[in-house]
């Protein structure tokens, strides 16, 4: 139990600082050469309608719930939640897909920081998918998918089966990966460059 509250406030804290430095400009640091890329377009949708409803139900909640005590906790813990929300779509601003020098870093927010360097990597193509029920990330024969909003669209197909250290996997490899990026084709073409750079140097 201690070890999990010690991961919650991590997260909380970390998604506090994303939604400043976002509201800040303060993008993180980059290695020279490296390239920035979203994935957040596909749930912007969504958190927007969560967004929405929740500033309309704060006045309803304060307006309706009869005991003083229970409407100033309600408010907060709805202001708090809007606040909440603004800081997880911070987060997937701050911490974008990265293409460098170093290889291809594929995040999720805070929940998934996964760096592949260029000789681990065979091959990566624009391939837009829907997943099939069964959450964001699935692991089946071989192909280790992290979605968002169910669907994919790019694939990178690795050098050997590699075990990620993502706990849906439970401990099996991958031959492939596959993620979201908002402009697959642009983040294929920079990641193609470096791999062409590499092959060229060997």
């Amino acid at each position: 139990m201690i070890g999990l509250g010690k991961k919650v406030v991590l997260y909380e804290l970390r998604l506090w600082a994303a939604l400043f430095r976002w509201i800040l400009r303060r993008p993180l640091p980059l290695e020279p050469g490296a390239q920035r890329f979203t994935y957040h377009r596909a749930v912007n949708l969504i958190l927007g309608a969560l967004l929405g409803v929740s500033v309309i139900e704060l006045p309803i909640l304060h307006f309706v719930l009869p005991w003083e005590t229970i409407r100033i906790a309600s408010l907060a813990l709805g202001v708090y939640g809007l606040f909440w929300m603004v800081g997880l779509l911070a987060t997937m601003h701050v911490h974008q897909h990265l293409v460098g020098p170093s290889g291809l870093r594929i995040r999720n927010s805070l929940t998934l920081d996964l760096p592949i360097p260029w000789d681990r990597i065979a091959a990566i193509e624009v391939r837009r998918r829907s997943m099939p029920p069964g959450g964001q990330t699935q692991l089946e024969d071989g192909v280790l998918s992290f979605g968002m909003a169910g669907q994919t669209s790019v694939d990178v197909r690795l050098t050997e089966p590699t075990v990620v250290a993502v706990r849906k996997t439970r401990g099996q490899p991958a031959t492939t990966i596959r993620f979201h990026a908002d402009e697959p084709e642009a983040l294929v073409a920079a990641a193609r460059e470096h791999l062409n750079t590499r092959v060229g140097e060997a």
